[in-house]
């Protein structure tokens, strides 16, 4: 997958120029698909690396990583590849691992036209040893020695202060994703909603983001109202800080607990808990079924928060899946990927960018559906 655009692409809406290189990338992307085709496992690999970069240091000795090769190649080795871009500098990242160790994990940073290895890991098997060369990382090589077999050198160096881990760890540790080592982690209701007021509750400027949207987008509400109230668990008395939407026909005033409005009201509630910090700060969103509980009309405005620079002042990215096909209208080639599965029981992933004779101005959709592009189920 990649957000880079064409060169046709510069200047319009829903691109921005990378500090690090002389390209635009996107702030979307959609991957689109048939059911099974496998994309979520698509997304869930951007995430996972993320995750394995940022946090893996504090993974307990005792689990397993989430990793599992395809059914039919199941002493295959997991790899993945990422280049991106942290305060202004180029970075490529390599890993190779299984479920019990890290095999290989490298970084590469670029400093002309070449990258420059600042550290490379590589395990043997034969010897049951590993090998770990940072010419430019800093890590202390006594400590360099003694990461955990299913963490990452960066998310280890990031604790010991050093700077160029620090920043990498920051840059992939800032994303919102509702996908897991299952999947989709669906929306759950009451604790996200509950979890989601108690955000809110501690920003007023994203609690005033929040409350302007669900108005503008026509859920009927007014205002939305945090209120702490009183209840038991376990015997025990405690304060649960509920949201209450208001509503309003004229001067009369109706007040109803979040839960007792639409599931499609409380899933925006939550998933605005998890885009405005993002949109505010920068970071990248990975989301699987983004129109899940929402209107298919409901993507337009949602997309619309990361192409404006107004909304999205720190170029924030999101990369999603949906079903919703008709918003590939709302797209330019280079920020649709296609995905489908072959004869093989493997996916393969492509973007409408990359296929000959696509038209800028074609009608993705009408084209899409006409089974012009594959990625479509065969009924």
């Amino acid at each position: 997958m990649s957000f880079v655009l064409g060169a046709r692409a510069i200047g319009t809406d829903g691109s921005f120029a990378s500090a690090a290189t002389d390209r635009h990338l996107s702030h979307v992307l959609a991957v689109v698909g048939a059911n099974g085709a496998g994309k979520t496992n698509v997304i869930k690999a951007l995430d996972f690396v993320c995750w394995f970069v940022s946090k893996s240091f504090f993974m307990e000795p005792e689990h397993r990583l989430a990793v599992q090769p395809h059914a039919l190649a199941a002493d295959a080795v997991s790899r993945f590849e990422l280049e991106f871009e942290a305060q202004g500098k180029l970075y490529r990242y390599a890993l190779a691992l299984n479920q019990e160790r890290v095999l290989s994990e490298s970084l590469r940073l670029k400093t002309s036209r070449l990258f420059s290895t600042l550290f490379q890991r590589e395990w043997d098997a034969q010897t049951g040893t590993e090998s770990i060369k940072q010419p430019h990382f800093g890590l202390p090589q006594k400590q360099a020695e003694k990461v955990k077999p299913l963490a990452s050198l960066i998310s280890m160096a990031a604790q010991f202060g050093i700077e160029t881990a620090h920043t990498i760890v920051q840059t992939l540790g800032q994303r919102y994703s509702n996908v897991g080592a299952t999947g989709r982690q669906a929306f759950q209701g009451a604790p996200d909603v509950l979890g989601a007021a108690r955000f809110f509750a501690g920003s007023q400027a994203h609690h005033s983001r929040m409350v302007h949207l669900l108005n503008q987008w026509d859920f009927g509400l007014q205002d939305i109202r945090l209120k702490t109230l009183r209840t038991m668990k376990d015997g025990q008395e405690e304060e649960v800080l509920v949201p209450f939407g208001i509503h309003r026909d004229g001067t009369n005033e109706m007040e109803l607990p979040m839960f007792a409005e639409s599931s499609g009201t409380q899933a925006a509630f939550v998933l605005l808990a998890g885009l405005l910090p993002i949109l505010a700060q920068g970071g990248t969103v990975v989301f699987d079924e983004l129109e899940a509980d929402l209107h298919p009309l409901m993507l337009e405005p949602i997309l619309n928060l990361f192409l404006s620079p107004k909304t999205n002042p720190h170029n924030a990215q999101l990369i999603f899946t949906c079903h919703s096909v008709e918003i590939l209208n709302l797209l330019q080639k280079g920020q649709i990927m296609l995905v489908e599965k072959n004869a093989h029981c493997r996916s393969e992933a492509w973007r409408l960018s990359d296929m000959e004779g696509v038209r800028a101005d074609d009608n993705f959709y009408a084209k899409y559906m006409a089974g012009a592009y594959g990625a479509i189920p065969m009924l």
